[in-house]
């Protein structure tokens, strides 16, 4: 009998280095006598746990391409093997705190080191470039944190510590758009175009025009931030982490009224919808780690990409997954499309 067994099924099938992905299997043999192990394009894993039918495994860190296969091993026998989708790494040194963004125009992605609150670092706000530069951006903009293109390709970003968005002109200047924000983390724009701004203290801004921003909608405040996108159902979808493991995303309508849309998250942070109005968000979900994909009903729910740490996701025009860390980022061609491409 092979005591390396056989693979059923890996899950999630998409990860990031480092994630912890189960593994189902049949007649795996572990005792002390034999040497076994879990292997991803040959390299050996770190096992958290091992039994005759599972495993769970760490995701090594320096596979070099973006389909690994991964197999048993035990006492020389080697199981079949099956293939898994892991993240390639497209930059680091970074400092995330919500989505990264896709600029319609030529494809880069926007990117920040963000510092912590009143902390002023020398480069803030980086484009990283379609052929893999990161281009570091000579804009004077303290904690930036989430980063937006409205319908015309002009890019905003919130300034959390100065209590205001601004617009970046020319990818060197930050020019303030609106201010008095509190807290100012999360940004989305409707399908009219009209700005929403999320105060991490408790409040939801619209700034219809230049400088001009109502209260929208009063939520639970977070202690980290506002997470903000809109779905094609016209609402804006908020996720607002707490302490608890059973937050929530919250779904508020035109004239602003609040509800639960999906309750039972840990920690959600960045989210983005799919064009078959999925949503996808960074989050804990029944004790696993990563990004969690949520049907359009709100049902049902399930960790689709494993990893560490993560806070915030875009999707590409190519059909990519833009997974964002806090101090790296990913991509995994898996052939979904947003909803604003």
């Amino acid at each position: 009998m092979n005591k390396a067994g056989k693979i059923i099924s890996i899950n999630p099938p998409y990860a990031i280095p480092g994630s912890e992905v189960l593994i189902v299997c049949q007649n795996f043999k572990i005792n002390g006598d034999d040497e076994y192990g879990c292997f991803f394009n040959g390299q050996k894993a770190r096992l958290v746990g091992a039994s005759d039918n599972r495993i769970l495994a760490i995701v090594p860190d320096n596979s070099d391409t973006t389909e690994v296969e991964v197999y048993l091993q035990n006492a020389g026998d080697k199981s079949a093997s099956k293939t898994i989708m892991v993240g390639k790494k497209l930059a680091d040194n970074l400092h995330m705190v919500a989505n990264p963004a896709v600029d319609p125009k030529d494809d880069s992605i926007i990117l920040t080191r963000s510092g912590s609150r009143g902390q002023q670092l020398p480069i803030t706000l980086l484009r990283l470039e379609k052929d893999g530069f990161l281009n570091e951006m000579p804009v004077d903009i303290m904690n930036p944190t989430a980063v937006a293109f409205d319908k015309t390709g002009q890019l905003f970003v919130t300034a959390r510590a100065d209590a205001e968005v601004c617009s970046i002109n020319m990818d060197e200047e930050a020019i303030p758009y609106a201010s008095e924000l509190g807290i100012a983390t999360g940004l989305a724009f409707d399908k009219n175009g009209v700005m929403f701004v999320g105060d991490r203290s408790g409040t939801i801004y619209r700034v219809e025009s230049f400088g001009n921003a109502d209260s929208f909608a009063v939520l639970e405040p977070s202690v980290s931030a506002y997470h903000m996108a809109f779905g094609n159902d016209g609402r804006l979808y908020v996720t607002a982490p707490g302490l608890s493991s059973f937050d929530a995303i919250y779904a508020i309508d035109k004239n602003g009224y609040d509800k639960i849309f999906y309750r039972g998250l840990g920690r959600p942070q960045g989210i983005a919808f799919d064009n078959q109005e999925n949503i996808y968000v960074a989050a804990s979900f029944q004790g696993s780690r990563g990004i969690v994909k949520i049907t359009p009903d709100g049902k049902n729910a399930e960790v689709f990409v494993a990893g560490m740490n993560i806070v915030g996701l875009c999707f590409t025009r190519k059909g990519e997954i833009i997974v964002a860390t806090n101090d790296t980022v990913y991509s995994l061609p898996i052939g979904i499309y947003g909803t604003l491409l």
